[in-house]
């Protein structure tokens, strides 16, 4: 692993509040460093906003080196960061792993973002909240924010009925326009025409995060005619990141290559 990698320049972090105690985005690295280029997958850990999970974060940056994928782990920002300060973080990820592909070794056109719970619905906001390219002083901001591919496991979807009430709060703090936001950020509400493709695994037993977010987005992508595959496992609860003590669910990452392999991801 080598040293994280600032998202923004010294003083560009959109409203960073040094006050708050809370370091600056930046990605934690795993890239494969055999003189290839890569398809490399963003990690965006759960946590309910509030703080990003250990298990959900680097151990899956390692585990998916091993299927042959560069990595990075997303240290974005949680509350009392909100909205839009998480989404900040991700669309800058994406743009700086395009910006910076020859020299660390990634594949342009294969980044992928991976999220866990919270980090799902971060994930999720990728979908439909991306431009490709804007003029700024920044060279960075002129490369797409569309992901090529995205991978959500047990994700928060709607900010509506049937979410996580923690989760929802911590996004949207008390933004003055939280009703408004509620319909926008409700990815099963905001698929498009030009979503990447998206594999999605939950379990029925998740009392936490109800499979029915997963299944909503499911049938908003099938809808608008995206690429998409959903596992929905019988057993087990919320937050099981590699599933390795439930045999039946750790096989998830099988299906998501084949998944990968399809889309011609890798």
């Amino acid at each position: 692993m080598s040293q994280p990698i600032l998202l923004f320049s010294d003083g560009a972090v959109p409203d960073f509040d040094p006050t708050i105690g809370q370091d600056p985005p930046t990605l934690t690295p795993f890239l494969l460093k055999d003189g290839a280029k890569h398809p490399c997958v963003i990690v965006c850990p759960g946590g309910a906003y509030a703080f990003r999970s250990a298990h959900e974060g680097d151990a899956v940056s390692v585990y998916l080196n091993s299927l042959g994928l560069s990595a990075v782990t997303l240290n974005y920002r949680v509350a009392p960061y909100h909205y839009p300060a998480m989404t900040d973080d991700l669309t800058r990820a994406i743009r700086y792993l395009r910006y910076h592909a020859d020299a660390l070794n990634i594949d342009s056109k294969h980044i992928a973002v991976l999220g866990f719970s919270a980090g799902g619905h971060l994930a999720s906001t990728s979908l439909y909240h991306f431009d490709y390219g804007r003029e700024t002083d920044d060279p960075i901001d002129a490369c797409s924010s569309r992901p090529d591919a995205v991978i959500l496991c047990y994700p928060v979807v709607t900010l509506g009925e049937g979410t996580h009430d923690e989760t929802r709060d911590h996004f949207l703090g008390s933004h003055e326009n939280r009703v408004a936001l509620i319909e926008r950020f409700s990815s099963e509400k905001q698929v498009r025409d030009d979503s990447p493709p998206c594999f999605l695994w939950h379990t029925e037993e998740d009392t936490l995060v109800p499979v029915e977010n997963s299944l909503s987005l499911y049938r908003s992508l099938i809808k608008k005619g995206i690429t998409a595959e959903c596992h929905v496992f019988p057993h087990g609860p919320h937050g099981l990141g590699m599933a390795t003590e439930i045999p039946e669910v750790a096989v998830w990452p099988k299906h998501l290559m084949a998944f990968l392999k399809r889309i011609r991801f890798c």
